[in-house]
């Protein structure tokens, strides 16, 4: 299977991309995009590998579905396009950043300066239809990017990963604890911010991680 993905993940990942579930997938997802409205658009499906090269990520930040709306989703979670208005979990993502680091909150949500820093923003589902949150759930996706949070678990050292809420902590079980920095939290939804993401800390704990382990941190 030739999928078109940033070189440094392909030999990592290319036993994954031969398997059978993996080439349903590979036709569900053609089929979607000929038949209707899908968005990340197709050549950022695999934007959040394509602006992280493996030998790079220090950070995995895991997201559950893209944005389901126009131009919003470009294949990294939490982010958006430049000039997009930022959905509520993005803008409280920015309050704690600004309440930790004292920093203003930015003009842009576009994420790819963090991806650029070593965070992978790694989505469970790489895809969506239009307008319709979770269709593309079920499908292959999540078997994927279960593979991906493994093989980074076994094959790199001092990783930090961030978990808000409970569908990213159940993709976390693969994780092995003993090697990298695991940090949970609830989600930045408006549902569950109140409920344990504003105060967490997750930022400058990934800081002193990476400090503590000589790697340069991260300029949120």
């Amino acid at each position: 299977m030739l999928v078109n993905i940033n070189s440094s993940w392909q030999a990592y990942l290319q036993a994954e991309f031969d398997k059978p579930y993996f080439a349903n997938l590979v036709t569900f997802v053609r089929n979607e995009y000929k038949n209707g409205v899908v968005y990340p658009p197709g050549s950022k499906i695999f934007n959040a590998f394509n602006s992280c090269p493996f030998e790079n990520v220090k950070v995995v930040l895991i997201g559950q579905d893209p944005y389901h709306g126009e131009g919003q989703a470009h294949g990294l979670c939490f982010s958006v396009n430049e000039g997009v208005q930022f959905p509520p979990s993005l803008q409280n993502i920015f309050k704690e950043i600004k309440a930790e680091y004292n920093k203003s909150i930015p003009e842009s949500g576009n994420l790819e300066r963090w991806a650029k820093q070593g965070v992978l923003l790694l989505n469970a589902t790489l895809t969506v239809r239009a307008n319709l949150a979770g269709s593309h759930q079920n499908h292959g996706w999540e078997t994927f990017t279960d593979a991906v949070i493994k093989i980074l678990s076994d094959n790199k050292e001092h990783l930090v990963f961030l978990l808000w809420g409970s569908y990213a902590q159940q993709k976390g079980k693969v994780i092995d604890t003993s090697k990298h920095l695991v940090l949970k939290s609830a989600h930045p939804s408006p549902l569950s911010v109140y409920r344990g993401f504003f105060g967490n800390n997750h930022f400058t704990q990934t800081n002193e991680y990476l400090r503590q382990n000589h790697l340069p941190e991260i300029e949120w």
